[in-house]
Order: C-alpha cells, then structure tokens, then sequence
C-alpha cells in the first residue's frame, strides 16, 4: 500500500512541476494549439500537458513498480513510449490519421502479444461465455483502439477528458490495491497522480491541454487496465470477485465509451469517416444548451461516477442486463438533451445586420443603442 501512495505522490509532484515549465517554453517557442471554426476555445493555449503526464507517469512507474513481480509492465511501458512519441508529433506539426492509427494499433500490439494482455471471457453476456482464441485476439485489439480513441475523443473541453480518466484509474488502482494486484495498482495510480496534478492548470479557465500525447495515454493505460481488471475480478475465490466484470469494465469507462461508439455510428451512417471532426459529442450538446465547461466536467465525472457505482452494486445482475440498463440510462440521457437543444431559442447573425430567434421568434435588428434580450 505504501507503494502505491509513494507511485501516487511521486507522479503528481512531477507533473506538478513539469507543467509550469512546459507552458514558459510552448510560450517562447510559440507552440499553441490555434483556434478554428471548429474548436470551442477562443486564444491559442499550449496543447503539450500530455509531455508532463507522460513524465510523472513514467517516472512513477519505473521507480516505484516492482519488475520481477510482474515483467509484463516494461512492455505496458514500451507500448506507452510508442503513444507518446506519436502523439507529440501529433500536437506539434500534426499527423494523419492513419499514421495515427497505425501508432495505436503498434502500441496495442505490443501490450497484447508481449504483455500477455487477452479478454478471456464475456461471462455470458449475450450468452457467450470463453472466447475462441482467434476471436479473443481481434476483440481486444478492438477494445484496446476504441478506448484509446474515446479518450482522445471526449478531450473537448477543459478538464472532461482529464475527470473522467482520474476517476476510471482511481477505480480501478482501488480495487487491485483491495485484490492484491499491487503492480496494475502502481500503473493505475501512478496515471492518477499524473493527471491530478494536470487538472490544476486545466480546469476552466485552461492555461494548457493534454493534447493528444496525453489524452492517447490515458486512453492506452486505461486500455490495460480494464481489461486487467475484467480477467482479474471474474476469478472465482479472490477477494472481491464480479459476476459481470465485462460489464463493469464498460460501465467503469462508460462515457468516453458510449460517446465515441454513438458518435462513429452518426459517422458512418452519414457516410463519413468515422475520426473526421463534427459537434456531435455529449460536451457539445451540453454547451449547445448553456453548461460552462467546468460544469460539463463535474456533470459527467459524477454521472460516470454514478454508473460505477450502480455497477458494482447490481453486478449480480449479469452483464448482459446490466449492460442494457447503461445503454438505457446513456441514451435516454442524450435524447433528453436533444429535446433540451431543440427547445431552446437559438440566436445567429444574418445578412442583414439582425439576428434571427428561432423556435417560434421574430427578428430582431440589432442596434447600438438597445440591447438584445433573450426571452
């Protein structure tokens, strides 16, 4: 345990630290991340916290974790090197998406064949139970690259992407310190640590982002983790065993999940490719209808927190209803505010200097001397 708090400590101080200097030099270098018609913040802010993520992370990890108990991790860290060096090169001069793709399929390579990393069973969710090896193999390579990417893909506005990742490793450090899987809890909490201190210089207002170095990161230490911990909690017999350890996994990294899938669907039915940008993220309905980002952040975080918690409670249920009741919950939630959205009086500029209000309104010229009112 004291391994874990000193992992826990000695990557929050490194990033603490790093983070204050990275931001002095993408200042005199001029390396920001540039607003554009598609991006939600307004001045140019340093994109590269995912270098003092990755440092306290790495950091933490090879001093603090134990290499003999568990030699798997040097290839977890291997496959980490390989996210951020892609993703720096990414947040520098930008990279194509399928040079992206291909980083991310190396790096789940590496954690999947030289770590020993394979999802084993489903625990009868739809029925299937054990899993042929050959489709066990393709199912966590899928696992692996969509977690990577719902990580990256939910960094929409300041600190979501960061609350959500220090929840899940937080969550998942807890239950291997409780089970005795101390190694995965030194991976766990030392992203933890990271990202803690990370959240300080990100929260609304942010003075830096992760970028993509830091949100692909996450992505790939959450990859490990959950599927470390869906093998790991279906054992019969250890401490704290989980009748539904797929579905908790899920519910466990719920958000970023559901919203990444939901959004490459909207995608692909529009015929387009499923990583070209659009608003069609939770983040960005929540905004659409009037959240600030830190309210967007805690929103979440808590109802990430809440599926967690209802998951571990009800994880006799199955996976297969439970994982009907988060997709339930999940949906119902974007319907809503898709309701919330449509309702709601929308203002825009048009040619005629004036502003149009939707939803039933009239319009209104604009004036010097009168304020607009918003009814």
């Amino acid at each position: 345990m004291f391994d874990v708090i000193l992992a826990l400590t000695i990557a929050f101080t490194i990033t603490f630290l790093a983070i204050p200097v990275i931001i002095r030099v993408a200042a005199m270098k001029k390396i920001y991340d540039i607003p554009d018609e598609r991006k939600i913040h307004q001045a140019a802010i340093p994109a590269l916290g995912g270098l003092g993520i990755f440092a306290g992370f790495i950091f933490a990890v090879l001093l603090i974790a134990n290499f003999q108990q568990a030699k798997h991790l040097q290839f977890y860290l291997a496959a980490a090197v390989v996210i951020f060096y892609m993703g720096l090169k990414d947040d520098i001069i930008i990279i194509s998406p399928v040079k992206k793709f291909i980083g991310q399929v190396l790096a789940a390579f590496i954690v999947i064949y030289y770590g020993d990393l394979q999802i084993e069973s489903m625990q009868g969710f739809l029925g299937v139970y054990g899993l042929p090896e050959s489709f066990s193999l393709i199912f966590t390579y899928l696992t692996a690259i969509v977690v990577m990417n719902s990580f990256n893909l939910i960094d929409g506005v300041d600190g979501l992407a960061g609350s959500l990742g220090l929840l899940s490793t937080t969550v998942f450090g807890t239950y291997f310190v409780l089970t005795g899987h101390l190694p995965e809890a030194v991976l766990a909490f030392s992203m933890a640590g990271a990202v803690l201190a990370f959240l300080i210089f990100n929260f609304q207002p942010a003075r830096i982002f992760m970028g993509d170095t830091g949100s692909l990161l996450i992505g790939l230490v959450n990859a490990v983790l959950v599927v470390k911990f869906i093998n790991v909690a279906m054992v019969p017999g250890n401490a704290f065993t989980i009748h539904a350890s797929p579905a908790v996994g899920f519910g466990i990294l719920m958000v970023p999940l559901l919203d990444t899938l939901r959004v490459f669907g909207i995608r692909m039915f529009n015929r387009r490719s499923p990583f070209s940008p659009d608003r069609n993220h939770i983040h960005h309905l929540l905004l659409d209808i009037g959240f600030s980002h830190r309210a967007i952040a805690i929103s979440l975080m808590a109802l990430n927190a809440g599926i967690i918690a209802l998951g571990f409670l009800f994880h006799n249920m199955g996976s297969t209803l439970l994982m009907a009741v988060y997709f339930g919950l999940f949906f119902s939630l974007i319907g809503a505010l898709y309701l919330v959205k449509k309702r709601r009086p929308q203002f825009f500029v048009t040619p005629n200097n004036g502003i149009r209000k939707q939803s039933g309104g009239k319009l209104v010229p604009l004036s010097e001397s009168a304020p607009i009112e918003q009814k």
